[in-house]
């Protein structure tokens, strides 16, 4: 058992095995104990359904074993970390996307399939759902950046600019989701005037916390759980991303500053987001780990 004194690492690791998936612990032993990639696409293959889609809460605050755009834009980060973003399965995938799609060619935030299966209250299911910036972005831009091309795209990413380049006001998970577009999609001119208004946006409409110290002092965006903030990390998880350039050294030291203080003493970090089963919370407090080292370890920080 890692004890107080060990690395943050080390207590990270004692949590995972403690308490993560497979999937989960697959994943944190590529990422920092030079595990093999092939362990996770096998870890990941029993969350892929016969549509081509994923489902059994791959994400786990999307309940039910139907295929949902959520639980594939997750799928798709996973791949993507490991470089397998390619092949038969990201076919198979795309081929998924293109019979959920809504009549704008994007995909809704929740596919009807959902009816029945247990849903939270803030995720409302509706037999012809309209498309979402907040499940297109993160897929159009991940297959972008690993240069899928499919006929589905062009539809998606029309779609994904048109909604970006309209927003006047926006929440956190949405501006994370345009974010995720931006930083992969083609256009780089483009994509870099759009982030820059959209930086300006998010400091305007206090959707980001620049002082951790005084984060009680600003309230949450409206429908988040209380205490459910944001700050620059949660934006820009890698300094190559277009968001880093939202704010100074000072700020996004601060939230890193801020990041590693929040490992808690079984060596994981917490959930901040709303979740509605406690299984959920345990299933997410493995991945929410292994996303503040990588974080952490991306700006150079020292985690092991």
């Amino acid at each position: 058992m890692a004890g107080s004194g060990a690395s943050p690492l080390a207590r990270a690791e004692h949590f995972v095995w403690l308490t993560a998936r497979v999937l989960e612990q697959r994943r944190f032993a590529h990422h920092f104990l030079d595990g093999g990639a092939d362990a996770v696409e096998t870890a990941l293959a029993p969350y892929q359904g016969e549509d081509g889609g994923y489902g059994h809460a791959l994400e786990p605050g999307l309940r039910g074993p139907v295929s949902q755009p959520s639980h594939t834009a997750h799928a798709l980060r996973v791949l993507d970390s490991i470089g397998r973003c390619e092949g038969p399965r990201v076919e198979r995938l795309c081929r998924y996307l293109s019979g959920v799609s809504t009549k704008e060619g994007a995909l809704p935030a929740a596919h009807p399939s959902l009816h029945g299966c247990p849903a939270a209250p803030f995720v409302p299911v509706v037999d012809d759902p309209p498309g979402d910036l907040l499940a297109t972005g993160p897929v159009v831009g991940l297959l972008h950046r690993n240069e899928v091309w499919h006929a589905w795209l062009f539809r998606a990413t029309d779609f994904c600019w048109a909604a970006i380049e309209a927003l006047e006001e926006s929440h956190p998970c949405e501006v994370q989701a345009a974010v995720a577009f931006l930083d992969g999609v083609p256009d780089r001119t483009r994509a870099g005037a759009a982030a820059d208004r959209l930086g300006r946006l998010v400091r305007d409409q206090r959707l980001v916390v620049l002082d951790p110290a005084r984060a009680g002092e600003q309230p949450v965006a409206a429908g988040y759980a209380p205490g459910e903030h944001h700050f620059p990390y949660d934006y820009a998880r890698t300094p190559g991303s277009l968001a880093r350039g939202w704010f100074t050294d000072e700020e996004m030291s601060r939230s890193l500053d801020f990041l590693a203080a929040e490992q808690r003493e079984d060596g994981g970090w917490p959930v901040r987001r709303r979740e509605r089963a406690p299984g959920a919370v345990l299933e997410s407090r493995p991945i929410v780990t292994i996303d503040a080292l990588l974080t952490l370890r991306a700006y150079g920080r020292a985690v092991g």
